[in-house]
């Protein structure tokens, strides 16, 4: 079997998604999710201009030599584009053993090791009472855990929490929009938040937080000591990674779990994190962190110190990624919990999937393959709209982390 074709295809219904359709002698084809959100065409360009044209005639079963000669036969290694499109090409390659094999994608990597995979959803509002209805709502629903966002008082948007009651979707123009961010007034509310999540619905939800690389080592040391009393799932990309140092000042201070990795592009990103016990979980992506080859490498690396996955899940990855993402829940041993953010029904009438969700567990179905497939003429009823994520400014105009 040889490959014959690749190709990329580009869709925006609702959001913006990057397909790569990889094409076989056979007519067996495999596709990946090669979303980079916000920076779509870089991933586009990359894949047409690069690497497609070195993968025709390729053997599509040797995908561990096909990713080694991706990652390793490139001078300029890792990176979000990069591994971006090394995920989409290896995502796809799965998904064609996986139907030579008639196989789903969880037995290739070993069969299950549960019955289900427990997910999380984002419950959130402008004000502490609609965020506290909003995680009644969740756990009306089934969700067993739920990651609480809100407005914070005196600010007038903060992360995660959507405009106009619509889904949150960040990428909200064609330009960067501003917010203004404050780290004083967010510490002081955040943690009654949490009082008044536990006060009205009890101890028996899982909680999760993301506080989106907002805050420095001993702002986050603060708020996790906080939080102790309200027992978090994790707190979420506490400040940003690039100095892992970081976490270990945070680990000194507080109890409270940690969890970061979705701007992860690389096993060498979380290497230090791992060894060093500075995490509890793990949260990059198959879609860039290289895909299902490596993240095997990693989930293993971080098995051996007690550290679990927690798949970053937010509608950025296309159903493509999700289906992956859940065979690979569905094997992984050190499994902790999968993000989800259900896709529009636009959305889900361009690709169609096997997986199934019920009252806040997943199961990813049966079918050859990962189970997702892309409807290419309905996609192409739904162009690129450029769309870019916010920055963020102090109120004092300073830039900030976004």
């Amino acid at each position: 079997m040889k490959i014959t074709d690749a190709y990329v295809i580009v869709c925006s219904p609702g959001r913006n998604f990057v397909t790569l359709k990889i094409v076989t002698d056979e007519g067996i084809y495999g596709i990946g999710d090669a979303t980079l959100n916000g920076r779509e065409k870089t991933v586009v360009s990359y894949l047409e201009d690069y690497l497609i044209p070195a993968l025709i005639g390729k053997d599509p079963a040797r995908i561990e030599d096909i990713w080694q000669y991706i990652y390793r036969g490139a001078y300029w290694r890792r990176g979000p584009v990069g591994m971006t499109a090394l995920a989409a090409v290896d995502m796809a390659l799965w998904d064609i053993k996986g139907k030579v094999a008639g196989l789903p994608l969880y037995q290739l990597l070993g069969g299950r090791s549960r019955d289900r995979i427990m997910t999380y959803t984002h419950a959130n509002g402008s004000d502490l009472a609609s965020t506290l209805e909003a995680v009644g709502e969740a756990i009306d629903q089934g969700y067993q855990a739920v990651r609480v966002q809100s407005g914070i008082p005196g600010m007038a948007s903060t992360y995660g929490v959507a405009k106009d009651g619509k889904k949150y979707e960040p990428a909200d123009a064609a330009l960067p929009s501003e917010a203004v961010w404050s780290t004083e007034k967010y510490l002081n509310f955040v943690p009654h938040l949490f009082s008044e999540v536990r006060r009205q619905y009890g101890e028996e939800i899982h909680l999760l937080h993301d506080v989106h690389h907002r805050l420095t080592p001993i702002e986050a040391a603060r708020l996790g000591k906080e939080l102790e009393p309200y027992h978090l799932f994790w707190m979420e990309d506490a400040v940003p990674a690039e100095n892992q140092q970081g976490f270990e000042l945070i680990r000194q201070h507080t109890t409270t779990p940690l969890a970061v990795g979705e701007v992860f592009n690389s096993i060498h990103d979380c290497k230090e994190l791992i060894l060093n016990q500075s995490i509890d979980y793990i949260r990059s992506t198959l879609v860039h962190a290289g895909g299902i080859t490596q993240m095997r490498r990693i989930a293993d690396l971080a098995a051996l110190y007690h550290i679990r996955t927690g798949f970053h899940g937010a509608t950025d990855l296309s159903p493509v990624c999700m289906g992956a993402a859940l065979h690979f829940d569905y094997w992984v041993p050190n499994f902790g919990i999968q993000e989800h953010m259900p896709h529009s029904e636009l959305m889900e009438s361009v690709f169609s999937f096997d997986y199934q969700f019920d009252r806040g567990f997943f199961t990813p179905g049966e079918a050859p393959g990962h189970g997702v497939d892309i409807d290419e003429k309905l996609a192409a009823k739904y162009p690129y709209q450029r769309a870019a994520l916010p920055v963020n400014r102090l109120e004092d105009g300073t830039l900030w982390h976004w």
